[in-house]
Formats: structure tokens, C-alpha cells, sequence
């Protein structure tokens, strides 16, 4: 039977929750607790989660249940992400977590209009299916995957579209580090109004 979300995100299919180091972008480094959301018709073919797409696979959890297990770890400061989490109303997860006052930050491609209050938003765009320009003007940070070189002029572009206050990444796709992290350091090099981003937790080999 399939999964009755309720409009007011009360529920939420959730894959996974772990706490850890945030891997990538501006806050590399720092301790933070992750929501991983089942669900998403991105379909991004280098996704290193896939099996989060199918919502129907991951139990309907309430919001409160989330929101009190983030508040037994010692950062506070939760990372929401998917799949695609705005698929999801995120107001009452956001609201539930601030009141315990935790510092909500969401990692999304912004393809879905944004819902939730966030003290950090990280846009990370897919050519499979756009960003909104709502998601996009409020964007704390860009960080954009590159896969192959015609991903630089696809950055520029979205580059245009954030607040000038955003700050600008280029991550080398995974499988493709080695191959694309010197074009990355040479392009950032001469545009150094973008910096790099890497997923140091897999160089640490954590989640």
C-alpha cells in the first residue's frame, strides 16, 4: 500500500539519520546531525544514494520523533537532505527542531518550491530538472558537480541566478576526481569568485 504523506509534514518518509562531520561546502568539517529523506525523481545517474529515490521504501516517521533523537547529540546543527527533501512541507520539521534550538541547514537541488526555516541553504542544481529562481534566490551557498568540462559554462549560469552574498563551490563528481579536480583547480584559479569543494568524509571514510 502506497504511503499517505500528510500535507502538513507531520510525517516523513526517512531514510536515515546518522550523526557526523559534514563532508563538503561551506561547512566542511563541522559536526552535524543528518536527515536523510526517502524520495526523488531527480535521478542524477552518479547518485551515490539511489536507494533513497523510492520514498515507498522508507518508513513514515513522525517529525517530533526526528526532531527529539537530532537533540540527544552534542552539535546543533542538523543537515537535511534526500533524496530530495522538498518534495516534503518541511515547515513543522524546521519549526520543531528550532524550537529545541537547533541550527537547521538543507542540501537540495531545488527542483520543488522551498517550504521549511532554515539558517543555511545549499542549492545544488541538477541538469535533470532545474532549480526554482525562489530556491535559488535564497541560497546561502551554491555548490555545483562537476562530471564532465561542459559543467563549468552549466555553473556560470546558475551563478547568475543566486544572491550576490551566495557563496560559489565546484565539487569533481566522485567517480570522476581524479580526471576533473585539476581542471576544478584551474578554473577556480582563474574565477576565483568560486572556491572548491571535496567529500572529505569519503576521504575519511565516514558517512
Amino acid at each position: 500500500m502506497a504511503h499517505q504523506i500528510p500535507d502538513d509534514g507531520t510525517l516523513l518518509p526517512l531514510m536515515e539519520e546518522f550523526y557526523t562531520i559534514q563532508g563538503e561546502g561551506y561547512h566542511t568539517g563541522k559536526a552535524a546531525y543528518f536527515i536523510r529523506l526517502g524520495g526523488c525523481d531527480v535521478g542524477c545517474h552518479w547518485c551515490d544514494v539511489k536507494e533513497s529515490w523510492d520514498a515507498e521504501l522508507h518508513a513514515l516517521t513522525a517529525a517530533d520523533t526526528i526532531a527529539e533523537n537530532a537533540s540527544r547529540f552534542p552539535s546543533k546543527a542538523v543537515v537535511v537532505t534526500g533524496g530530495e527533501p522538498l518534495i516534503y512541507n518541511l515547515d513543522y520539521l524546521t519549526s520543531q527542531l528550532q524550537q529545541k534550538g537547533i541550527k537547521t541547514f538543507i542540501e537540495t537541488s531545488g527542483a520543488y518550491p522551498l517550504s521549511g526555516h532554515w539558517d543555511w541553504i545549499c542549492l545544488s542544481p541538477k541538469k535533470f530538472k532545474g532549480p526554482t529562481t525562489s530556491v535559488a534566490a535564497k541560497a546561502d551557498e551554491l555548490k555545483v558537480i562537476i562530471f564532465n568540462k561542459s559543467d563549468f559554462e552549466w555553473a556560470e549560469q546558475h551563478a547568475k541566478l543566486v544572491s550576490p552574498d551566495c557563496k560559489l563551490y565546484l565539487q569533481p563528481e566522485w567517480s570522476k576526481s581524479k580526471e576533473m579536480t585539476p581542471l576544478i583547480v584551474e578554473y577556480v584559479m582563474n574565477n576565483p569568485h568560486w572556491e572548491i569543494s571535496l567529500q572529505t568524509h569519503k576521504y575519511l571514510n565516514i558517512p
